[in-house]
C-alpha cells in the first residue's frame, strides 16, 4: 500500500476530480519500451518495405557521384548541382520511411496515455535542479526498475541478435560472391529482418512494462481518506459555510414569503399550531394560490402580519394543516380543496359585505368538506 508524504496510507481510489486534473498536469502512464518497440517495428517494417526503393536510389546516388565526366572535377557549379541531385534522390527514397516513424511517434504514446497536449508539463520545474532530489531520484525504485529494464532489453536484443546472425550466417557470407548491385539489395533486405526481429524481441519488455507503468501512475494517483475529505470539502463547500447558505436562503425566503402576506385574501390558522394565506384573483381564472405558510413562531408571525394590514384571520384547524402539507409557496391548491377554499372566499366577502354596512351579518363558518387523502390530524 502506498504511503503519502505525510505518512498516511493512501488506501483510496483516486476520484474524478484528481484524474482529470492527473490529466491537465500531464500526469499519465506512459511506456518508454512500448514507445521504442512502436518505432523499432515501423522503422524496421518501413525499410522492408521501401528496401528495394532505397537500394536502387543508392545505386543512383553512387553511379552519379563515381562516374563523373572529367569536366565536373573543375567545375563548381556542376557538383554543386551535383549535391543537390543526390540528396533529392536520398529524400524521397527516405520519405516513406520517415513517414512511418512519424506515425509510429505518435501512436506510440496515444496507444497507451491517450491524446495530451499539457502546457504545465511543458513548463519547467526548478525543483529538479534540486541536487538531494536528483540523487534521491538515482537511487530510487523507479531507477532500480528502470536499470533493470536496462539490462533486460541488452540481454533479449543480444540474444535475438545471435540467433538471427547465426540463421542468416550463410546468406553473409555469400554476398562477398555476389555482384555489387545484388550484395547491396541482399544486404537491406538482411538488415531489415535482422532488425524486426531484434524489434519483435522487445515485445517481451513492453508486455511486462506496460501493466507496471499503469499501476505505478495508478498507485502515485491513490488518496489518503483525508485528502478525500479534503476534496469533498473543496467541491462540495465546508458544511458550515453550506449550512450558513441554507440559513441566509431561508431568512431571504421568508422576508419574501412575508411581504406578500398583505396580498392575500384570507389567513387560516390551526389556530395555534399553522397558519397559512390564500390569495384568489378572479381575472386569472385560475385557483387560489398559497402566500404564505408557518409553524409554531412563524405562524404566529404570518398572524399579526396579517392583522396589522387588516387581512381576514378564519380559524379552521383541518383546512389549514390541509393546505399546508399539500401545497408549495406560490403554488395552486390541489383540486381536493377547491370547495373547502370556495367556501372561506364566500364567508370572507360575506363579512366584508356586513362590516362595510351592505349585508347581514353571516353565521358561523360551517364544516369544511376536506377530502380524506389531503386530512392531516394533529
Amino acid at each position: 500500500m502506498a504511503e503519502s508524504e505525510s505518512g498516511a496510507d493512501k488506501s483510496e481510489e483516486p476520484t474524478d476530480k484528481r484524474l482529470r486534473e492527473s490529466r491537465e498536469k500531464g500526469q499519465v502512464a506512459r511506456s518508454r519500451e512500448l514507445n521504442t518497440l512502436a518505432v523499432m517495428l515501423a522503422g524496421t517494417g518501413g525499410l522492408l518495405a521501401t528496401g528495394g526503393e532505397l537500394g536502387d536510389a543508392l545505386l543512383r546516388v553512387m553511379r552519379a557521384c563515381f562516374d563523373l565526366p572529367r569536366e565536373a572535377w573543375f567545375s563548381e557549379e556542376s557538383m554543386g548541382l551535383l549535391l543537390m541531385a543526390s540528396a533529392q534522390t536520398a529524400l524521397e527514397a527516405m520519405l516513406p520511411l520517415f513517414v512511418y516513424l512519424l506515425i509510429a511517434s505518435l501512436v506510440g504514446p496515444i496507444a497507451l496515455g491517450g491524446w495530451l497536449f499539457s502546457a504545465e508539463a511543458l513548463a519547467p520545474k526548478f525543483s529538479r535542479l534540486n541536487p538531494l532530489a536528483g540523487l534521491k531520484r538515482m537511487f530510487s525504485v523507479k531507477a532500480l526498475v528502470e536499470l533493470v529494464k536496462a539490462l533486460a532489453k541488452f540481454v533479449v536484443i543480444l540474444m535475438v541478435g545471435l540467433a538471427v546472425l547465426s540463421a542468416d550466417r550463410d546468406a553473409l557470407l555469400a554476398m562477398a560472391h555476389e555482384p555489387l548491385e545484388m550484395a547491396i539489395l541482399h544486404s537491406a533486405q538482411v538488415a531489415g529482418w535482422s532488425a524486426l526481429w531484434m524489434a519483435c524481441g522487445l515485445m517481451l519488455i513492453a508486455a511486462v512494462d506496460v501493466p507496471f507503468q499503469l499501476w505505478d501512475n495508478r498507485q502515485k494517483l491513490m488518496m489518503t481518506k483525508q485528502e478525500v475529505r479534503d476534496e469533498y470539502k473543496d467541491s462540495e463547500g465546508k458544511p458550515e459555510v453550506k449550512q450558513r447558505i441554507r440559513q441566509l436562503q431561508r431568512e431571504m425566503a421568508e422576508r419574501r414569503m412575508m411581504a406578500s402576506i398583505p396580498q392575500a385574501d384570507v389567513v387560516i390558522t390551526n389556530p395555534t399550531h399553522f397558519a397559512v394565506a390564500l390569495k384568489y384573483d378572479p381575472a386569472q381564472g385560475s385557483a387560489p394560490v398559497l402566500l404564505a405558510k408557518g409553524g409554531d413562531f412563524l405562524a404566529l408571525k404570518i398572524r399579526e402580519i396579517a392583522q396589522e394590514h387588516k387581512v381576514m384571520v378564519l380559524e379552521s384547524p383541518a383546512l389549514a394543516r390541509a393546505v399546508f402539507f399539500s401545497t408549495e409557496l406560490d403554488h395552486e391548491i390541489p383540486a381536493g380543496l377547491y370547495l373547502a377554499v370556495a367556501q372561506v372566499l364566500a364567508y370572507v366577502y360575506q363579512l366584508r359585505q356586513f362590516r362595510a354596512g351592505k349585508g347581514k351579518r353571516p353565521g358561523p363558518l360551517p364544516d369544511l368538506p376536506i377530502p380524506p387523502d389531503l386530512r392531516r390530524d394533529e
